[in-house]
C-alpha cells in the first residue's frame, strides 16, 4: 500500500537574476499574479493535493516569504476595525490552520538537487513532492497537477515526473527523458538528460516544476557530485535512482506557464486576469478594445 504524500518542499533559495531589479530585494517567488505571489498558488496546489506540511528551503533575504505566510497581527486588526471582512479572510486563509510550515536555510546555493537534501532532517523516509513555483499550473477541473500526480502515486508507488511535451527546438532549457509508455499519459523512464541539444534530445519530454520522490532519492543525491556550474543535480540523481527502482513520468492536463521567463509571467498576469472573478470581464474587455 503507498505511504500517504504528506510532506512537499519547495526550494525558494534561487537568486531571480532574469527579473533584476525587481528580484533585487524581493524574492521571485514573492512576484504577484495578479493579487497572489507565485509562492502562494505554489502553497494552495499542494494543499488540494493533501498536502500537511510546507517545507521552504530559502536562503538569504528571503524573510519575505515566511512573512507571507505568518500572522499579521496589526494588518489582521486594521482589516478588522476598517470593516473589510473579505480582505480579512484572504491574509488570513493563504494556508489553512492545520498546514504546516517549516523553514531551512540552504546556505550554499549548490544547486537544485542539493537544495532538496536540504528538506531530508524534516522528510525522513517518506515519499514527498517537490514543488518549483516558478512554473504556474492552471488545472481547476482535475484540483491541480500535484494532485494528478499524487493519484498516479497511489497506483503505482513509484516516483513520478510532471513532464509535458515542449518546442523540440528547446530542449536544451530543460531536462528531457525518453520513456516507454504505461497509459497514454504514463510511462516509465528508460533514460533522463539534463538540457540535452535537441540533435540529442531523446524526445520532446520536459520534465518541469512538479515531482514526487521515494525517500531514497536523498542516498543518490549524496552521492552526487557537482555538475555544470558546480551544482548538484536532481536530474543525475534521478538517473542513479532509476537503477534501482522505476522511474515514472507524467504528462499532466493542464496549463504551464514558465514565469521564471519575463514572456511567460506575462502570459500568466493576462490570463489569470481575465478569469478573476472581480474584474475579469472589464479586464478582458479592455484587451478587446485595445487589439481593436
Amino acid at each position: 500500500m503507498a505511504r500517504k504524500i504528506r510532506k512537499a518542499v519547495f526550494p525558494v533559495a534561487g537568486l531571480g537574476t532574469r527579473f533584476l531589479p525587481a528580484t533585487k530585494a524581493n524574492p521571485k517567488e514573492m512576484l504577484p499574479v495578479v493579487d497572489k505571489p507565485l509562492i502562494q498558488y505554489a502553497a494552495e496546489e499542494a494543499v488540494k493535493a493533501g498536502i500537511e506540511t510546507l517545507i521552504f528551503v530559502n536562503g538569504r533575504n528571503k524573510r519575505s516569504i515566511p512573512d507571507h505566510f505568518d500572522k499579521a497581527y496589526e494588518l489582521e486588526t486594521e482589516l478588522k476595525q476598517s470593516g473589510k471582512l473579505d480582505r480579512l479572510e484572504a491574509v488570513r486563509n493563504i494556508v489553512p490552520p492545520e498546514v504546516a510550515c517549516i523553514y531551512i536555510r540552504q546556505s550554499e546555493a549548490l544547486g537544485l538537487g542539493h537544495a532538496v537534501l536540504c528538506a531530508e532532517p524534516v522528510v525522513g523516509d517518506e515519499p514527498f513532492a517537490v514543488i518549483l513555483a516558478d512554473d504556474l499550473i492552471d488545472d481547476e477541473e482535475k484540483g491541480g497537477c500535484l494532485a494528478q500526480m499524487v493519484a498516479r502515486y497511489d497506483e503505482q508507488v513509484a516516483s513520478i515526473l510532471g513532464v509535458e511535451r515542449v518546442p523540440p527546438e528547446r530542449t536544451d532549457r530543460y531536462g528531457v527523458v525518453d520513456t516507454e509508455a504505461i497509459t497514454p499519459r504514463l510511462g516509465r523512464l528508460n533514460s533522463i538528460v539534463e538540457k540535452p541539444h535537441p540533435d540529442e534530445a531523446p524526445s520532446n519530454l520536459g520534465v518541469v516544476g512538479r515531482y514526487i520522490l521515494n525517500g531514497s532519492i536523498f542516498a543518490k543525491l549524496r552521492q552526487t557530485t557537482p555538475g555544470a556550474g558546480g551544482e548538484i543535480q536532481l536530474t543525475d540523481a534521478i538517473g542513479a535512482l532509476m537503477a534501482d527502482e522505476p522511474v515514472l513520468a507524467y504528462e499532466f492536463e493542464g496549463t504551464r506557464y514558465d514565469c521564471g521567463d519575463k514572456l511567460g509571467y506575462l502570459q500568466a498576469t493576462v490570463e489569470y486576469g481575465v478569469k478573476h472573478p472581480d474584474f475579469g470581464d472589464a479586464f478582458a474587455d479592455y484587451l478587446d478594445k485595445r487589439n481593436a
